[in-house]
């Protein structure tokens, strides 16, 4: 039952982080796309760049920020979706972007905080 409810919740975020990029000015392109085992929560398209998001969605009362548990393996991880992604769809000569959305649900409301460029991959 507490596997449906957390589901449930991540699904509402991401519900709310789309919601939130469409106003920010973002076309919506993927939604939990998959490359084999990896998964990307939003791709979503600016005129600028292509943005691959991750989404943290909590409910109060939270221990810490949801966009702190968006560590170097779970980087690793969106980063190396996001070259099936760019190589599957031949979206290369675009800026690529690694974008995070908390998403915080409370029974005041909802709180977003949208951290774009969260993070650069460094390539050896």
């Amino acid at each position: 039952m507490e596997d449906v409810i957390i589901k449930e919740t991540g699904r509402k975020g991401e519900d709310a982080a789309c919601a939130f990029l469409k106003a920010e000015g973002h076309r919506i392109l993927e939604r939990n796309w998959r490359s084999g085992h990896l998964e990307v929560d939003i791709i979503s398209e600016t005129p600028e760049a292509v943005h691959f998001v991750e989404v943290k969605t909590r409910t109060l009362p939270c221990q810490a920020p949801p966009e702190e548990n968006v560590g170097p393996v779970k980087q690793k991880r969106i980063t190396a979706a996001a070259l099936g992604y760019i190589h599957r769809k031949k979206c290369f000569g675009k800026e690529i972007f690694f974008d995070v959305v908390s998403v915080i649900f409370s029974a005041s409301g909802t709180k977003i905080a949208y951290f774009p460029q969260a993070w650069i991959p460094m390539y050896l």
